[in-house]
């Protein structure tokens, strides 16, 4: 009798094993498309220039305000995923994203295009954390860090093909500024037929196996407060990070490289695709190194001052741009292989929807903000073909924005080294 009822458990743990690898290949699909459609503004920015006439600013509005709705819906989203489940949220992310994807490839008028942007800006947050929460289910505590990693490295392929897209895509790039954004809602779909496949598996497994049934009561706006020192500094790097290198990477990191480096649109897309080519190899095996020998917050620190390193190079040097391109993509490896399970390990699972809506929803009034003020900046010094210094006030912004990120990476170190860390050194 015990040695059936053993047989059977050993076949239930093969098959939600066989389960939880699949998981992990649908949620980064579903990620990956997400990234694609997220970045879909960066390539096609010349053209919008020379083909509709937008200025910097218009530009920035169309980055920035994807990340608009996280400053409304981040934190509901977050209790969301722990009351309803990750799988459910997903889904749900996942449609309103076509929908956005979708009225931006549209386009006309220029009204449309930015609440397409913010329509897809509602998905692409909430999808993101609710994603990592579910793979946190599925996945056993100690080997949530490779999983992790695992995730976010397959997740930078799609923001290695929108950089790419350039080369690979480049005849819908000859016809105009519109083709590649049908091309990213097209995308987009793929990435909702993921969420659908999870979604199926997840309900199938039944949520009682994966951790507990999701809470059924009211939201606990409370919980909000009561995350301790270690988790405040984490936050603080999440959002600082996060505003340097998304806004300077998918907005105006190709521009940047055309106007001021002399390169033509398809090798600057190419050198900008290198970060996120980098971190698709790369982030696993931080995650590892992680797994393996700890030292976490002193990774996070490493990880962080690369990136005012790379500004510095930018701007006040003439070295080769692949030495520039190479430090960002380390430390977009390094930080976020990192950040994300050492996250879930300062944070009780109870708890974690709500910690994530959080990260999120800061992070994304930070990119906004941090969008709009480069291109004002930008703007306002004149940045062009004509006037290449005129991007110096947009590199000190990232620059001394970076600097408060590798601060709260160090306020994190020094607290993990002491008696109220949470294992993280």
């Amino acid at each position: 009798m015990s040695g059936g009822a053993a047989t059977g458990n050993a076949s239930e743990i093969e098959a939600a094993s066989r389960l939880r690898w699949w998981v992990l290949v649908f949620a980064a699909l579903a990620v990956s498309s997400s990234y694609y459609e997220d970045d879909v503004i960066g390539p096609i920015a010349d053209l919008l220039v020379r083909q509709r006439g937008f200025d910097q600013s218009q530009l920035g509005l169309l980055n920035g305000i994807i990340s608009v709705p996280n400053a409304v819906l981040a934190l509901a989203s977050g209790l969301l995923i722990d009351r309803l489940g990750p799988a459910r949220v997903a889904l749900g992310s996942a449609a309103i994203g076509v929908i956005g994807a979708s009225l931006t490839a549209i386009g006309e008028p220029y009204g449309l295009m930015v609440f397409g942007r913010f329509m897809f800006g509602i998905s692409e947050g909430a999808i993101f954390i609710a994603l990592v929460a579910g793979l946190a289910q599925w996945f056993p505590r100690r080997g949530v860090a490779l999983a992790t990693a695992l995730y976010l490295s397959l997740a930078r392929v799609g923001s290695y093909a929108v950089d790419t897209s350039t080369v690979w895509a480049h005849r819908l790039y000859a016809r105009g500024w519109q083709p590649p954004l049908w091309l990213g809602a097209g995308i987009t779909a793929g990435g909702l037929v993921a969420a659908i496949a999870y979604h199926a598996i997840d309900r199938r497994a039944g949520r009682n196996e994966r951790g507990g049934e999701p809470r059924r009561g009211a939201l606990d706006w409370r919980m909000l407060v009561r995350f301790d020192r270690s988790f405040w500094y984490i936050l603080g790097l999440h959002v600082l990070y996060a505003a340097v290198f998304f806004p300077f990477r998918t907005t105006y990191a190709i521009e940047y490289f055309q106007q001021v480096k002399g390169l033509s649109l398809q090798r600057a897309g190419l050198a900008n695709s290198w970060v996120f080519f980098a971190a698709i190899f790369a982030t696993p095996v931080f995650g590892l190194l992680a797994d393996r020998f700890g030292r976490r917050a002193t990774m996070l620190v490493w990880g962080t001052a690369l990136l005012p390193a790379t500004f510095v190079l930018l701007g006040l040097t003439d070295w080769n741009l692949w030495v520039s391109t190479v430090l960002m993509g380390v430390s977009f490896a390094l930080v976020p292989a990192v950040i994300w399970p050492a996250t879930t390990l300062i944070v009780e699972p109870t708890r974690l929807g709500a910690a994530l809506g959080l990260i999120t929803l800061l992070q994304a009034l930070a990119m906004a903000g941090s969008n709009l003020i480069a291109g004002w900046l930008a703007d306002r010094a004149g940045a062009g073909a004509a006037n290449p210094a005129g991007y110096a006030p947009m590199l000190g912004f990232f620059f001394l924005t970076s600097l408060a990120a590798l601060a709260a990476a160090l306020a994190l170190w020094y607290r993990e080294r002491g008696p109220k860390g949470h294992g993280l050194e």
